[in-house]
């Protein structure tokens, strides 16, 4: 094989993983746009039907590390495929369902799925490519995210309207089956871990970079959540409550910028994009505190926000993959687990900041948090966010 074969990236593989992203995100968010249909479809509150997110989360959090620790030796692609099996039929389970408990178990189990498979993907990404094409392709492999969220979850939502909200996870079921064939036929297996050598979380966590990772995951995203949650309140502050479906688009939009941004870059940047990525979401913080009543401030402070957290997933998985080596994926459900208490995190501390202090003090929260994040990706240059020698 040539070298120019070998630096090849392998597309249609890692498309594969960013549409099992997709589904994933948008399995977990599609309620979201629906919650009138499936109230009155299911009986319930829209209130009620708000926390098939919710139990969807706790699946995620629950199940992540103690499948991927218990998953190890197993062959990769059987592995995948049985994950995106989980997201057919409980979508599937979801779509035909006249029971609200019913529909809740199936959400579970969804969230179960997405925990094995958020663990699996970035690792999975890895190993298809040489050492100094990682970076990239986790970004590819990652794309589905936030196309799922600035287009999908509109898509689905006018789509729901249109057709009903049963049809939608109909599609759900068959973009999975559909996607389960291609991985069979396109993405390549691997070998999980050799007999003997079954990593234990103690073990993972003592992995020099592993660490350091991990808190600016929960620090960032925690930051995130609390903002993203509650976007609606803090734009009545500057008379915008009509126009958030419009700012949360500059930021998808945004978003997309940036996971462009860092899949050009990140092989040879990742340690600076961090950087980058954390004080930009600061600056937006800091102009959100001192001008959020201004609707120009407003606009330009979540483009930036948006350009920031585009690529941080990536960012994130990327130093943990090569920070772990072969304990990737159990490191990857770690972050997992870090990631989904993050957005519980921000729900709640958002909720008691907004409760006893008012939007006003969502920018010093977010400036407390982002700062720590900076701290620690500064000091781990020589594991996790190393200093490139490229």
């Amino acid at each position: 094989m040539t070298a120019g074969n070998q630096d090849r990236m392998p597309i249609g593989s890692l498309l594969a993983l960013a549409m099992a992203a997709f589904i994933t995100i948008l399995t977990e968010a599609l309620p979201a746009g629906l919650l009138p249909q499936m109230a009155q479809s299911l009986e319930v509150s829209e209130a009620w039907v708000g926390q098939t997110v919710t139990i969807y989360a706790m699946g995620s959090l629950l199940a992540a590390i103690p499948l991927t620790a218990a998953t190890q030796r197993i062959r990769r692609r059987p592995l995948l495929l049985v994950a995106i099996a989980g997201f057919t039929i409980a979508n599937t389970v979801t779509a035909l369902s006249a029971s609200y408990g019913l529909t809740m178990v199936a959400r579970f189990l969804a969230g179960v799925s997405a925990g094995l498979l958020w663990a699996l993907l970035a690792g999975y990404a890895a190993r298809m490519v040489p050492e100094h094409q990682k970076g990239r392709a986790i970004a590819i492999a990652m794309v589905g995210t936030p196309l799922a969220l600035s287009l999908g979850v509109p898509a689905g939502t006018f789509l729901g309207n249109l057709v009903g909200w049963r049809v939608c996870f109909g599609i759900m079921s068959l973009l999975a089956l559909l996607l389960m064939v291609w991985v069979r036929g396109k993405v390549p297996d691997f070998a999980g871990l050799a007999t003997g050598k079954r990593l234990s979380l103690g073990h993972v966590l003592t992995v020099p970079g592993v660490r350091p990772v991990l808190f600016v995951v929960l620090a960032f995203v925690l930051a995130h959540n609390i903002l993203y949650t509650y976007i609606a309140p803090f734009l009545l502050t500057a008379d915008m409550a009509d126009r958030t479906d419009l700012v949360l688009l500059v930021f998808g939009v945004m978003s997309l910028v940036g996971i462009w941004i860092i899949a050009v870059l990140i092989d040879r940047r990742l340690r600076a994009l961090t950087l980058a990525s954390t004080v930009l979401f600061g600056l937006s913080a800091l102009a959100l505190g001192v001008a959020g009543d201004t609707p120009a401030v407003v606009y330009a402070a979540v483009a930036t926000w948006g350009l920031a957290f585009g690529g941080t997933a990536t960012l994130f998985q990327t130093a943990l993959a090569k920070s772990a080596g072969e304990a990737a994926d159990v490191a990857q459900s770690m972050l997992v687990t870090a990631w989904n208490i993050a957005i519980a995190g921000g729900g709640m501390m958002g909720g008691m900041l907004l409760e006893q202090f008012g939007v006003e003090a969502f920018s010093p929260a977010l400036l407390v948090l982002l700062l720590l994040a900076l701290l620690v990706v500064w000091s781990a240059k020589r594991h996790g966010f190393p200093v490139s020698t490229g």
